[in-house]
């Protein structure tokens, strides 16, 4: 699937207020589903061992679907679609990378 075709069909299903003009909202439910995959991953290294059974590699890539679709909202919301963030997000990474700056911290590196 074309990531930009999941972002369309996406956004057909999104229902919150002001939607076309509320950041807000898929920022906060960014935030929400990234811990419920943390929160997922946690159980994991506390009951299975840090195993990743397939049941549990299920269960977090359902989560994983909900990051994408606030990610995807969010993105909409900012007026970008999500192949200009991918595309924008590789450049930064192998600039990072070929000026041998991609480990340490901070955004300006």
């Amino acid at each position: 699937m074309e990531i930009n075709h999941y972002q369309r069909e996406s956004r057909k299903t999104a229902i919150y207020p002001d939607i076309g003009k509320n950041a807000i909202y898929p920022t906060l439910g960014l935030v929400g589903e990234s811990g419920e995959v943390a929160d997922k991953v946690k159980k994991i290294l506390r009951d299975n061992k840090g195993v990743f059974d397939n049941k549990s590699k299920e269960k977090i890539k359902l989560e994983l679907g909900d990051v994408l679709w606030y990610v995807s909202q969010l993105a909409s919301e900012l007026g970008f679609e999500l192949e200009e963030v991918a595309d924008a997000n590789l450049k930064k990474l192998f600039s990072r990378k070929l000026r041998g700056r991609i480990s340490g911290s901070g955004d300006e590196r």
